[in-house]
C-alpha cells in the first residue's frame, strides 16, 4: 500500500510566467524530485497556478525553483500556502 504525501501546497506564481516554458519546466523540475500534482496557465496572463504533494524537503526544493523559474520567465512574488495532502495524484502534470 502506498503511503500519502507527507505535505503539499498551493502556490500561485506571478510576473512573466506565460508563453516562456514556465509549466513544462514546472513539470520537468517537479517530476524530478518525485513529487505529484500539476500546473496550470490562469487567465491572468501574469499568474500560474502550482498545486504539489510530496515530502516536505522535496517541496521547499521545487518552492525554491518556482521563485526563480526557467530562464526566460520573470518572477514577480510566490504566494504559496501549507495545504493537506490529498493523496489523489499519481504523477505530476500540466494542466
Amino acid at each position: 500500500m502506498e503511503q500519502p504525501p507527507q505535505a503539499a501546497f498551493f502556490a500561485q506564481v506571478r510576473g512573466r510566467v506565460q508563453g516562456v516554458g514556465f509549466r513544462y519546466t514546472a513539470y520537468n523540475e517537479a517530476a524530478r524530485l518525485g513529487l505529484t500534482g500539476w500546473v496550470r496557465n490562469t487567465r491572468d496572463r501574469d499568474v500560474v497556478d502550482v498545486w504539489a504533494e510530496g515530502p516536505q524537503e522535496e517541496l521547499d526544493q521545487f518552492l525554491q525553483w518556482l521563485h526563480q523559474g526557467p530562464p526566460r520567465a520573470r518572477v514577480e512574488a510566490v504566494d504559496a500556502e501549507d495545504k493537506i495532502p490529498t493523496g489523489a495524484y499519481s504523477t505530476f502534470s500540466i494542466e
